[in-house]
């Protein structure tokens, strides 16, 4: 079953939860900038839908990528979490990536999941050394705990990003309930990550409202945003985050990596996306570039 994912959004209460009481801290030790850096993209290039709506009517699978990088300026690279890239994957991501653009590389599983950052080294460092070679085009990582990944097992995850490089940015998104059961012990979590200099995750997903707890552990957002295919809520969930946004940006938040799943295979993602950036330059004032999507002909018609 996919993360979080429901049959009925319409009984979901989607109000944004208030901002962790440790926001304060961050917003406490920074200056609100009026150009806050925003990357914000999908999950996914390799879909067929997208020929004649995001990428030309005759672009060919091979291709994809290298349009895609031109309509949007990130993506949440989830190829990794399944194969460490090799050397010619890197380099072909470089080659056709547009001037700008970042991949967000998510860990891979071998390490999160199945050895659940125990013993893990040698292939930690072959999945640094991959990534770092994206150079300019790196952008966030993202390291996707296991959902069986507790509280107690602070002292592993500690260790683990203690002995990442500083130069690699990452961000932990945590699933195991207990995270946030307790206020005591999300906060202090979100403490840690600070003193370490690490990121945090917050995701947005109908039916795992938790994982919306709305703390920041500096003032970088990664947001993974899950939405339903097209429903209506879709839309008055973004509206409501365009408006936490621009409290945050005015408060001081000086970077954003927002990911927009639209669900399913991500056809209505593009649409989504869009509107988010539409959203965003009109209430935040910002001058984000939109992408180019043209109405699909099928059998003759528009739609």
């Amino acid at each position: 079953m996919e993360f979080g994912k429901i049959q009925n959004p319409d009984a979901v209460n989607f109000t944004l939860p208030p901002g962790s009481a440790f926001n304060a801290r961050i917003w406490a030790a920074v200056e609100p900038t009026h150009r806050p850096i925003i990357s914000i993209g999908g999950p996914i290039w390799a879909n067929k839908d997208y020929v004649g709506k995001v990428y030309p009517s005759n672009a060919k699978e091979r291709d994809f990528l290298h349009y895609y990088t031109r309509q949007f300026n990130t993506i949440e690279l989830n190829l990794t979490h399944y194969q460490i890239p090799t050397a010619g994957m890197i380099e072909r991501w470089k080659a056709e990536a547009a001037p700008g653009f970042t991949y967000c590389p998510k860990f891979p599983q071998i390490i999160s999941h199945e050895r659940q950052l125990i013993a893990t080294e040698g292939i930690t460092e072959e999945f640094i050394n991959a990534v770092l070679n994206l150079e300019e085009f790196l952008g966030m990582t993202f390291l996707q705990l296991p959902p069986n990944f507790a509280p107690d097992k602070w002292p592993i995850l500690e260790t683990y990003l203690k002995s990442l490089p500083d130069e690699l940015d990452v961000a932990v998104e945590f699933r195991h309930p207990d995270w946030f059961s307790k206020a005591t012990v999300w906060q202090q979590t979100l403490e840690r990550l600070h003193l370490l200099r690490r990121h945090v995750v917050i995701t947005d997903v109908a039916g795992r409202r938790d994982v919306l707890h709305m703390g920041l552990s500096s003032p970088v957002l990664t947001l993974r945003f899950i939405a339903n295919e097209g429903h209506p809520t879709d839309y008055t969930r973004t509206d409501a985050w365009i408006q936490r946004l621009k409290t945050w940006f005015e408060k001081g938040l000086q970077t954003a990596y927002l990911f927009i799943h639209g669900g399913g295979d991500n056809d209505t993602a593009p649409e989504l996306i869009l509107y988010w950036i539409r959203e965003l330059n009109k209430h935040c004032g910002l001058n984000l570039r939109e992408p180019v999507l043209q109405p699909k002909v099928v059998q003759g018609s528009l739609f």
